[in-house]
């Protein structure tokens, strides 16, 4: 753990192998395990992308301090990331207001992640930097439309449309650039369809990103934010705060089973993406199935979870994430074993255990 390692070393100015080890570790959590494994071809530019992501997500839920300060940081960051500006940042007060080590450690080596991303080949900076400022965007427009928010004045969005701009903006641009980092140095764009694949690398996204939305649900109105658009809501006779009550579950339910239709229409397309990924490719499939099964299985138990009760998080169990990956490993060389893994929590199937 970074806790334990920081007595090792200064946590400011971090050398580019601590940084994109033990720091992304500590800041990744699950997640790392999906980085470790891709090749090293491609491992470094992903990686330090999601160390960059990782510090603006830092940033824009640092709720200690106020809105404008938390834009003003996220504006100052996106340029510095574009090349458009010098200035060194001022993040200390970010970095003091931080309750996990890890992340305290993240946004005191930000200049040291930004030098990493500087010194990087134009090709992939240009990549790093394009996917980049998309994620940002993103989290300006949520900190922006949800600033005034609080658990007894709850801001909805307005639209499926602006839904799925948002699950584009902070995840869907992730399953494109991850996608054309992949061209760039593992496969020619001859051995695979590109068009298809760029699709469906953002749908692999946008899946990801709306199982975390519906998992959350509960506790982000908590904080003042309904993912769940209000034009739909309001077609059900419904408002933002009823959502906060569980008794209201049986009203929201065919919102919310319209969207986990969606999240799995989504993922479906992420696990056509990794089947058409060239079989020799086998660490870049094994790592964009980790996360498709966790996300497969979170949205089966949330199909039958009580989904507005904060006080019970829905999660896929440690045990089951690690029989998962280890399936993963030992099924590859046999094609119809490797797809029962994902096609075992089609909808129809009952949850396998409580949560």
């Amino acid at each position: 753990m970074l806790r334990v390692q920081i007595g090792l070393f200064e946590p400011v100015g971090l050398a580019a192998n601590q940084m994109l080890g033990p720091l992304l570790r500590e800041v990744s959590r699950s997640f790392y395990l999906t980085l470790r494994v891709l090749p090293a071809a491609v491992r470094p530019q992903i990686s330090l992308a999601y160390l960059l992501a990782r510090t603006t997500d830092t940033i824009a839920d640092t709720e200690l301090l106020p809105q404008n300060q938390r834009l003003a940081a996220l504006a100052a960051l996106r340029e510095r990331i574009a090349g458009s500006s010098t200035v060194p940042l001022a993040l200390g007060e970010f970095a003091k207001n931080q309750g996990s080590p890890g992340e305290r450690v993240l946004l005191q080596n930000c200049e040291g992640s930004l030098k990493l991303l500087a010194d990087s080949p134009q090709p992939d900076r240009e990549l790093m930097v394009q996917v980049l400022q998309r994620i940002v965007s993103g989290q300006e427009l949520d900190l922006r439309r949800f600033g005034s928010g609080s658990s007894k004045d709850i801001v909805a969005l307005a639209s499926a449309d602006e839904l799925d701009d948002y699950a584009y903006r902070v995840a869907g641009c992730v399953g494109e650039f991850w996608t054309r980092i992949c061209l760039a140095h593992l496969f020619a764009p001859a051995q695979v369809d590109t068009g298809r694949l760029l699709a469906n690398g953002i749908r692999f996204g946008k899946g990801l990103q709306l199982v975390n939305i519906l998992r959350d649900l509960p506790r982000d109105l908590r904080m003042g934010r309904c993912y769940l658009p209000l034009d739909q809501l309001r077609a059900d006779r419904l408002a933002p705060p009823d959502l906060l009550e569980v008794s209201n579950e049986a009203r929201a339910r065919p919102i919310y089973e319209q969207w986990l239709e969606t999240a799995q229409a989504h993922l479906d397309a992420g696990w056509e993406y990794t089947n058409a990924l060239p079989r020799g490719c086998i660490r870049v499939r094994l790592a964009c199935a980790w996360p498709l099964l966790i996300g497969a299985r979170t949205l089966q138990l949330l199909r039958f979870g009580s989904f507005l009760d904060a006080a019970r998080r829905i999660k896929v169990p440690r045990s089951e994430v690690r029989g998962a990956l280890w399936r993963s490993l030992l099924f590859y060389p046999f094609p119809g074993k490797w797809d029962s893994l994902y096609h075992r929590f089609a909808p129809e199937e009952p949850p396998r255990s409580t949560v």
